[in-house]
């Protein structure tokens, strides 16, 4: 497996450097192609019964120089597909007039043809691979010694005709791989701006909500109040019940905006808030409730749990924060790292910051793997509400890892 992953990352670098490099790597394959024609050219096809033989005749200069210009145009057949075939397949025909027998300067014609193939449409492929095909195939068996069927002019045919095949799949395949990278990308868009515009759309519905139950008992209150205080001397009895309308009107206000803020709650916290906050003062407490429910946990902190160091003392909101990521990321640990994982936790107190480091060895994401769950998401708002960071993904090797750093200090050098 070492040798399959080094072979495929070594293709990967050269297709990189090849996209990053056109010109030399056609420059590359413009000398490969010149070598094998000034190869081919001391080939004698049918000098004996054996076959080919090398070495029974030699190219006039004429030849090389045709063969030199023909492999120098494919230098430029990304830039200029349709000039470079004229070129090479000029050169072909001179040599076919020429030569006797001719050099395999057919073979540059044969790269520029395939060439056009791989960066035209399929119409402008045929009409010309067709063209290049019957105009080469015609001369040569036209000005050949040999008989018109001989293997030489056959060749022609056979080798232009591939060609033209071969450069029409080529883009065929090149397009359809981009068609789906293009739907890939255009469903991955459309499915971020569908979640984005139903949140956005949730955040408003309760957003307005707030504000109705807000602004209707505020208004009572004011007009209660506003009553209780013109009476107050005169008709206190007026004034008590005005005052009682008041906190009924408070509770009320009280209760509907608890239970509209509840619908952002997550499915397993309590309804309403029944103890003081807590904070990583209790985490001890946390992390035992995660040990009885059989997930190991090791716990490390460095001056940032509240109980010593220098600065130990967080701001409300950051030892809070600091909790809940904590809690929230323990808890996807539980439901999606499997039955063995452990998990560790560390919080560091490092200069105006706060590192808070959730890992566990588990075969999960982290998140549900349909991509339902919300922990990441409110954990990512929290930290961003804060000014801070957060970054969550798998571990190299296994597991996932979860990390927030939260700013301790605002830009006076105070506690935020």
């Amino acid at each position: 497996m070492p040798d399959v992953t080094s072979l495929g990352t070594a293709l990967a670098r050269a297709r990189s450097w090849v996209r990053a490099h056109p010109l030399a790597s056609d420059g590359v394959l413009a000398a490969a192609v010149l070598a094998g024609m000034v190869l081919g050219s001391f080939a004698e096809p049918h000098a004996g019964p054996g076959g080919p033989t090398f070495g029974t005749r030699t190219p006039d200069p004429l030849n090389v120089l045709l063969m030199v210009i023909g492999a120098g145009a494919l230098v430029f057949r990304r830039r200029a597909p349709m000039p470079v075939l004229l070129c090479t397949g000029g050169l072909t025909l001179l040599d076919l007039f020429t030569g006797h027998p001719p050099a395999p300067v057919v073979f540059s014609a044969v790269i520029a043809l395939y060439n056009v193939g791989a960066h035209t449409d399929r119409p402008t492929t045929w009409r010309v691979g067709l063209a290049t095909m019957g105009v080469l195939t015609a001369v040569a068996m036209w000005l050949s010694p040999e008989p018109w069927y001989a293997q030489q002019n056959l060749s022609i045919f056979a080798w232009t005709g591939m060609a033209s095949a071969a450069g029409d799949a080529v883009r065929s395949r090149r397009g359809f791989i981009d068609a789906i990278r293009e739907r890939a990308e255009r469903a991955e868009r459309t499915r971020e701006e569908e979640a984005r515009r139903r949140v956005a759309e949730e955040r408003l519905r309760i957003a307005r909500d707030l504000h109705d139950v807000v602004a209707h008992h505020i208004a009572l209150v004011n007009v209660q109040a506003g009553v209780a205080s013109h009476v107050m001397d005169k008709r206190p009895d007026q004034a008590k019940e005005a005052l009682a309308h008041v906190r009924e009107a408070s509770r009320s206000a009280l209760n509907e905006l608890r239970a509209t803020v509840g619908l952002l709650r997550q499915s397993g916290d309590p309804a309403a808030p029944t103890e003081p906050a807590p904070g990583l003062a209790h985490i001890d407490g946390l992390l035992d409730t995660f040990r009885h429910a059989g997930l190991p946990v090791e716990f490390a902190a460095d001056g940032a749990d509240g109980t010593d160091g220098p600065g130990s003392s967080l701001p409300a909101a950051v030892d809070l924060a600091a909790y809940r990521i904590i809690q929230e990321a323990l808890t996807n640990v539980r439901k999606h790292a499997g039955q063995a994982a452990k998990a560790e936790v560390s919080v560091v107190r490092v200069g105006a910051t706060i590192e808070i480091t959730v890992l566990d060895d588990g075969k999960g994401t982290g998140e549900p793997a349909d991509g339902g769950g919300h922990g990441l998401i409110g954990m990512r708002e929290r930290v961003t509400a804060l000014g801070g960071t957060l970054t969550a993904g798998p571990r190299y090797g296994g597991g996932f890892r979860t990390q927030a750093i939260l700013p301790v200090m605002n830009r006076t050098g105070e506690n935020a």
